[in-house]
């Protein structure tokens, strides 16, 4: 069967990467045709709680990985605290007060079904594997034995070496990973208003979304200092253009 060929090619070349798009190798559509869903996302979990998607088949997938992260809410979110699958086969029977800002997000990119699995080692989570799909309904057996073999594979591949440390590096440095900038500038933040840096995370959350912007954008703007939340209790009074001095 082509999709069990499919997904014998994906774990066999699954690897660390130095590419430019992610830590993980191998294909990540292909991965999706073996799963029968419409996109995968691997994200890895930083100490300090957001994550890092370091392996994505297609762009709603990444913009669902991108709203929680923003949102600070969602099953990728649940899955990584719990370290136990998120298994939501039709988004609209979720009550509206479990992600009542993340729900009509997701609905507006067209899934109808979310899968997250933890990629755990004991009661460790290291990261999750979230699959998406357009059409509401489970998974078939067969699919979620294969999810969790993909994901098996997958948290071998961050332990082996230790590339997971290497990808945090990679993150401090500002390299390899698109959230780097937002650990950057929620320290910036921390600094600016005074709060810890958890809590600088969820401001510059706040006024991404406030504004109608990814968080990573609104960061970019803070490291590049023409946005600054000093001496504001609830976000910056400053807008983006505007000259402020460094954190």
């Amino acid at each position: 069967m082509s999709g069990d060929h499919d997904l014998a090619t994906v774990l066999a070349s699954l690897r660390p990467s130095s590419a430019d798009a992610g830590l993980v190798g191998a294909d990540a559509q292909r991965c999706a045709r073996a799963l029968d869903v419409d996109g995968v996302a691997a994200a890895v979990l930083t100490d300090g709680g957001p994550s890092e998607v370091v392996w994505c088949s297609d762009d709603v997938s990444a913009r669902l990985e991108e709203a929680q992260f923003t949102l600070g809410q969602g099953p990728g979110l649940e899955a990584g605290v719990s370290c136990a699958p998120v298994l939501v086969p039709d988004l609209s029977r979720v009550p509206g007060g479990r992600w009542p800002v993340l729900l009509p997000e997701i609905a507006a990119l067209g899934v109808g079904a979310v899968f997250c699995i933890p990629l755990a080692v004991g009661g460790a989570c290291l990261g999750t594997l979230t699959l998406q799909r357009t059409a509401p309904g489970p998974l078939s057996d067969a699919a979620t034995t294969d999810a969790w073999l993909v994901a098996d594979a997958l948290t071998a591949v961050l332990l082996e070496g230790g590339p997971q440390r290497d990808a945090f590096a990679a993150a401090e440095e500002g390299t390899g990973f698109f959230h780097a900038v937002v650990h950057r500038a929620s320290g910036m933040v921390s600094v600016q208003a005074g709060v810890p840096v958890a809590q600088a995370l969820l401001r510059l959350r706040a006024h991404a979304f406030r504004h109608g912007r990814p968080v990573a954008e609104a960061a970019g703007d803070v490291v590049a200092r023409r946005l600054s939340f000093r001496d504001d209790e609830n976000g910056p009074d400053t807008t983006a253009g505007e000259g402020t001095e460094g954190s």
